[in-house]
């Protein structure tokens, strides 16, 4: 086999992790490609590596002397390659660093030098050649991703390279010059190398056993998900689960490379495994809980809507007009509303409300704000009857009032809209009927 394994910053956030990422990879010769993120925090209240160098960043791009914030950076390095007995020219590293900031420095190229920095220290104690991700992941001028550019160069790059350590988060454009993907671009990284190399398993290792069916912040101890979907983890991860960057999963499904979380404080234990199609079937109804709070609704209300040909066109025109992309669009027959992000709307409420009208001529406009979204998802939902039924009777039970539900045709997932203040009692609910009263 061949295996791309990526190692989050909790991982590799002292001398004492990077002994158990050593042996992990040690331990399974398949692990050809070795994917790390910059050094997360070591203890409670501690910082990661990080944001460590944007607030250096921040310094130098003010003009201030950055002197002690950048030392402090160099000393976490420094105590890892001590500890470790590692020969790295960290001095000269952080001279070029230095030297970068006192001139005209951009942030996509300080915030890089986590990884940059970590991936240095790794390929010198597992004894694997350091690839720096400028050289094989692209970007084009607008700064997305260029998928075309990096296929002509991955693949030749790693072809004659047994063992690797390739640093997550960022790239190059066509001019040199670094580019990062958004936080957790690692995950992104990894998900590139193993497409690029063809993997057989793409391993991301983090300080959790797997993808939990919800948040533990809201229920404690919930059960691990052992097999999920793409689709399902798509779903879950844009509402909220951060166990891997949404994002990662589109190199990987377009290769049908399955996907395997772990711990690396337990590597033993099996995690969970990413698939995009299984007959494995699921331990409960539901696969997983996911939400966000912080939406608002806009309900448009107007008599025989339903008959007024292009009418949630001129809805979303609006919208669109405005710069605002939308969460869901539940509607009745003389109803439409529209799911936003209250953030985003709350400076723009007023031009919305303006363009609605010009465009729509409603007979009423009605605002609702501090809203949230839950998902559950679940692909064994539609052989199962009765699930929404359990759902609005959980909720009922605790005395949550529902404000909007949404289901797809793929009966992949219901969408529930609670205010925000009935959030955590929500997933409690929901997890309490088809997990806990399944156990």
């Amino acid at each position: 086999m061949k295996k791309v394994v990526k190692f989050g910053g909790s991982s590799l956030a002292d001398a004492n992790q990077f002994k158990k990422v050593h042996d992990i990879i040690k331990s399974d010769k398949d692990r050809m490609y070795v994917v790390p993120s910059a050094p997360g925090k070591r203890f409670g209240g501690d910082t990661k590596v990080t944001d460590m160098l944007y607030a250096c960043y921040d310094i130098a791009a003010a003009g201030e002397d950055f002197t002690e914030q950048l030392a402090a950076i160099k000393k976490r390095y420094e105590e890892i390659a001590d500890t470790l007995g590692l020969k790295v020219d960290l001095d000269g590293e952080f001279k070029t660093i230095a030297e970068h900031l006192s001139g005209t420095p951009y942030v996509d190229y300080m915030a890089s030098r986590g990884e940059y920095l970590n991936g240095k220290l790794l390929s010198a104690y597992l004894g694997y050649e350091f690839i720096d991700p400028a050289e094989i992941i692209k970007f084009n001028e607008n700064g997305d991703f260029d998928q075309k550019a990096t296929d002509a160069v991955l693949p030749e790059r790693l072809s004659a390279v047994k063992n690797a350590v390739i640093p997550g988060f960022y790239g190059s454009k066509a001019d040199g010059s670094i580019k990062t993907f958004s936080r957790g671009g690692s995950d992104i990284t990894g998900s590139i190398i193993a497409r690029g190399v063809h993997a057989d398993l793409y391993e991301n290792w983090t300080d959790v056993d797997g993808f939990l069916v919800t948040d533990p912040r809201v229920v404690e101890n919930p059960a691990i998900i052992r097999t999920l979907t793409y689709r399902e983890m798509r779903e879950l991860s844009y509402m909220g689960a951060t166990v891997l960057h949404e994002d990662a999963v589109f190199p990987l499904r377009k290769e049908g490379i399955p996907v395997n979380v772990r711990n690396t404080n337990d590597p033993s234990a099996p995690g969970t495994m990413i698939v995009e199609s299984t007959c494995t079937k699921p331990d409960y109804v539901i696969t997983g809980i996911g939400g966000k709070k912080g939406f608002a609704s806009i309900t448009i209300e107007k008599d025989m809507m339903n008959s007024e040909i292009g009418f949630g066109r001129k809805v979303l025109q609006v919208f669109e007009d405005n710069g605002l992309s939308f969460e869901h669009t539940p509607s009745g027959i003389d109803t439409f509303t529209v799911y936003v992000n209250q953030n985003d709307f709350a400076p723009k409420e007023q031009s919305v409300i303006a363009g609605l009208h010009r465009l729509t001529n409603p007979d009423l406009i009605e605002l609702e704000s501090d809203l949230a979204l839950i998902a559950v998802v679940g692909r064994g939902m539609k052989r199962q009857r009765g699930t929404a039924g359990r759902i609005f009777s959980a909720l009922a039970h605790a005395r949550v009032n529902v404000k909007m539900i949404d289901q797809g045709s793929s009966e992949l997932n219901i969408i529930i809209g609670v205010e925000n203040a009935d959030f955590e009692k929500a997933i409690q609910a929901i997890y309490d009927i088809f997990v806990t009263a399944a156990v």
